[in-house]
Formats: structure tokens, sequence, C-alpha cells
């Protein structure tokens, strides 16, 4: 599969405002529509130690028909890979803590995922439960119940006396089934999350040319026919007054094994100088846009023909 920033001469790029009721009559997904199920989720967090010293920390929950689990990685270092199953019938491994070396580091996870709430199938929780990680007894990411976690610290984490700055980076998320993706995204830290809805209308209905809609909180925000002929290119969006570049690439959806195609969708919002338009005046930047770190989110989604 070819890189992504290879795609970006071929297409035309439009700014499209997607502000609007959810009810727009543009809406793409049909209420008739069955979404395919998530597989796994990957997010990747940054943190930035008192020491100024930066560690990444990659969080993965997964989801199949004969497991369910967590698994933490720093520094994309495999040694250092923590797994837990979520299953909820193993009540003894959904409470706990794990404490061992990282870099010269101590590192301390502690978690209660044993009244967790999951959305539908999906793998990672919603609600009720968290994971909280810290390094050298400096708090380091914190996931989940806010109020859970605070009072877990008060009672296990007394000996922190310091809380580092952490972000998220980037989420990736891995779907199956049918032709059709729906998930939500924040991308900024203080806007708000937004409904992203992905279909392929031709491997759903049958037609001849496949038609690919995405949608964003009900308003479609771009169309592309001849899917077949077009399985690579970007459209930048304009959300939250700033500018969020769309690509796909789904040529093994059409050329790849069969069964085995997975197709390609990436948010990735622009940093920086380069995060709003033009036209947006300087004094509406507030402090975020200092720190701000270019943000993306990736679905991977395999479909059954």
């Amino acid at each position: 599969m070819r890189d992504f920033g290879s795609c970006f001469s071929e297409y035309a790029v439009e700014v499209s405002d997607t502000s609007g009721s959810s009810n727009s009559n543009n809406s793409s997904i049909s209420p008739t529509s069955i979404p395919s199920v998530q597989n796994a989720v990957t997010c990747i967090y940054r943190t930035v130690l008192s020491t100024q010293e930066q560690v990444l920390i990659r969080v993965r929950w997964s989801k199949n028909s004969l497991s369910q689990g967590l698994s933490i990685t720093f520094d994309d270092e495999e040694s250092t890979a923590f797994r837990l199953s979520t299953n909820p019938r193993l009540f003894r491994k959904l409470k706990g803590s794990k404490s061992f070396e990282f870099q010269a580091s101590k590192v301390e996870v502690f978690w209660d995922l044993s009244t967790a709430r999951y959305q539908a199938s999906r793998p990672e929780p919603v609600d009720c439960f968290y994971v909280i990680i810290a390094v050298d007894s400096e708090l380091s990411l914190v996931l989940g119940d806010t109020c859970m976690a605070r009072e877990a610290m008060a009672k296990k984490l007394r000996t922190i006396g310091r809380e580092a700055k952490f972000s998220l980076l980037s989420r990736q998320e891995h779907f199956s089934g049918n032709a059709l993706y729906s998930t939500s995204a924040r991308f900024s830290e203080t806007g708000p999350a937004h409904e992203i809805s992905i279909r392929c209308s031709g491997e759903i209905e049958g037609l001849n040319h496949p038609v690919l809609s995405v949608s964003i909180d009900g308003k479609m925000v771009i169309r592309v026919k001849k899917l077949q002929w077009n399985f690579r290119g970007n459209q930048t969006i304009f959300l939250d007054e700033l500018l969020v570049d769309l690509m796909w690439d789904v040529h093994d959806w059409f050329h790849g094994p069969p069964d085995l195609g997975c197709g390609v969708f990436m948010f990735r919002r622009r940093s920086g100088s380069d995060s709003r338009l033009w036209m947006v005046e300087k004094q509406v930047q507030n402090e975020e846009d200092k720190v701000d770190h270019q943000f993306s989110l990736m679905i991977c989604a395999c479909k059954n023909r």
C-alpha cells in the first residue's frame, strides 16, 4: 500500500463546512445499514515528565470471538509490554496492580475494570473503570473515570507528588464486517466529540460503481464516485475552526486478496500556524495552539465480501 503522503497531488483539495443539523438531508447513512464490528483500538499518548523526558505510551484494547484484552507498551519496546485479559469471566484479573523496570525507571500500573461498561460489543470501555500509570512515582497517564481514578490514587498512590503532562497523539481503530463504519473523535482538547460515519454504498447495495461517502455529525462531507478507480485520495474539511485532512486508500478492497482487503482512512489535524484558515484572525488563537500537537485518527476497515 502506497504511503498517504504521495496521494496529496492526485485530487483537488476542497474545504467543507461540517456545521449544521444532524438531520441534514445530505446524510449518507441509511437507518437500515448494519455497522461493522470494532475489533481493536490503539491509542498513543505522549507523556512529558518533570525531567522533560518524553515517553510514548501505546494502549491497545482488543476483542475477538476467543479473547478480550488490554496491552500497554512503552516507546514501542515489546519487552515492556504489559498485558491482561479484560474478559469479564476472569474476575480475578479485572482489578490489580503491577510494577516493573523500564530504562532504569520504575513503572507502576493500576487498573480496575471490574465494573467497566462497554458500548455494544466494542473492546474499549466507556465508563466505570480506570487505568493509572506512574513512572518514578510521577503520575504519567490516567484513563477512564476521573472520580474513580482520584479515589484510587488517594488510597494507593500517596507517594506521588508530581503529575506529568500527557496528551493523545493518535488513535487507530480496526473494524471488520460490511462496508459501514462509525466512530467518534475529538480533534481538539476543548472541542466537542464528532460522530464519524464511513460507507461504501456499492458494497452494500450491489451497485456496479461503488460510491464512498463520509459523514460527520450526520452531514456528508465527501462523496467519491466510481471508487474502484478513485481508490486513493485526500480532501480537507473545516471543523471546529481547524483544518483536518481526510485521506483514504481502499486499493486492497478491490485489488487485494479476496476477503483480506483492508481499507485505510485517516483524519489528521493540522498543527501550529497551519491549523487555522487564513481568514481566522490571530487573536482567536488561544494558549492551546502554542502547545498543540498533530492529532490523527486512523480507521482500518477490513470488509467481508
